[in-house]
């Protein structure tokens, strides 16, 4: 896993709005390796989905990438075309949404969509219905092993379900059967588990685990969960205000956590092993990203704040091999 695949590098996406730019990704770099699980955490609103958006090309207006680069397999994206960009979205990356049921189109057959993406990805045919029969049949052959790959029950019978026929799991997994179906080399999984019971989201996050051994793909995990994070990922970076504070492997964030923002998150987990009567809080609230704090965004909510922290934004420093701190206690303020 130490050839990187993607490379984030100083991306900036900003939606423009009437009451002003929403700095909603605002400086952020990090890297996935191949055959890696990588994970990115932070409170709602810090900006995990807006920077998947960003890296499948999904950025709408009022949004806009404004700075940055993504370099893929090599090739940086945004010098991309549209049309060039449409070629491997889908195919190179894909992405599984928060909630299938508004992903997933509600008048086609499970079946018909998985053989669509096949169509389109693997022939070229944007329009299914001028598609020979004995070719559909094929697809769809492919389309209920990928089905019966995700543990889908009787994917023979499901195939022709409407998604509102299925429960959440099982749209769930249509959803990541759909987006592996084309065998992309980086899956983002967004929220993948939201509004799912516990035993269900564990079979979600196997099946994952799973298409990474088997495919050999990488996944980017977005979400807030960090009993997820500790589950299933290999690295983990934090989030925060639209910025990445630290990045580290998993065990090293959740046993020697170093940004003040981090180890906050990791106090307010409750432990088995210890009774307490009140988890401890991070102080303040998330801040306004049209007009974000000065210096360190996370300043006003921190317990080690310095007089730097008010007027210079401290840049990610290795503080040790593969751990990424972005704090003025940390050697942050030497930086130009």
């Amino acid at each position: 896993m130490d050839e990187v695949l993607l490379k984030v590098e100083d991306l900036h996406t900003y939606f423009y709005t009437y009451e002003g730019v929403v700095k909603a990704v605002d400086g952020v770099s990090f890297d996935i390796k191949k055959g890696e699980i990588f994970g990115l955490v932070g409170e709602t609103g810090c900006g995990k989905s807006v920077t998947a958006l960003s890296i499948i090309g999904l950025i709408d207006d009022p949004g806009k990438i404004v700075g940055g680069k993504i370099i893929f397999k090599g090739k940086n994206l945004l010098e991309l075309g549209e049309e060039e960009r449409r070629k491997f979205r889908g195919k190179e990356i894909s992405m599984i949404f928060q909630e299938p049921m508004t992903s997933l189109n509600p008048v086609y057959s499970i079946g018909d969509q998985i053989v669509e993406l096949l169509l389109l990805h693997e022939e070229g045919i944007e329009d299914m219905r001028k598609t020979p029969k004995e070719l559909r049949e094929k697809k769809k052959k492919k389309a209920i092993e990928m089905l019966r790959l995700v543990r889908m029950p009787d994917p023979e019978r499901t195939i022709d379900s409407y998604p509102h026929e299925l429960s959440g799991g099982m749209r769930q997994r249509a959803m990541i059967a759909m987006m592996l179906a084309t065998k992309p080399s980086l899956l983002i999984a967004d929220e993948p588990t939201t509004a799912l019971d516990v035993t269900v989201q564990a079979q979600i996050l196997n099946i994952l685990m799973d298409m990474r051994d088997k495919l050999g793909i990488s996944i980017l995990l977005i979400t807030h969960d960090l009993s997820v994070i500790t589950e299933v990922t290999d690295r983990v970076g934090v989030m925060y205000a639209g910025n990445i504070v630290e990045i580290a492997d998993t065990f090293t964030i959740f046993k020697n956590p170093k940004h003040p923002y981090t180890v906050g998150l990791m106090e307010a987990i409750p432990k088995i092993t210890e009774k307490k009567e009140e988890l401890k809080q991070i102080r303040g609230s998330v801040p306004n990203l049209i007009y974000p704090p000065s210096g360190c965004r996370f300043h006003p909510r921190c317990d080690y704040i310095k007089p730097i922290c008010q007027k210079k934004k401290p840049k990610l420093v290795e503080i040790e091999p593969g751990h990424f701190v972005a704090c003025h206690l940390y050697g942050g303020e030497k930086n130009e």
